[in-house]
């Protein structure tokens, strides 16, 4: 079994608590989870994932009309 190294967000606000978004980086991929619920993990590219980003940032989340 190979040893994930998760990372929490920087908005979870440090502590302990079960309310934030961790990452981790393995190989060619992205994996997100939800601290909540650590066995559901997303896979994503990291092209992918800083597409999201570049329209969270910019106001225009996915799914929303402009």
């Amino acid at each position: 079994m190979n040893h994930v190294r998760w990372q929490k967000s920087s908005f979870s606000g440090g502590g302990d608590g079960d309310t934030c978004i961790e990452l981790a980086a393995t190989g060619p991929h992205l994996l997100l989870r939800e601290s909540e619920d650590p066995a559901t993990e997303l896979t994503t590219a990291p092209e992918t994932f800083a597409g999201l980003l570049r329209a969270l940032r910019a106001g225009n989340p996915p799914g929303q009309q402009p």
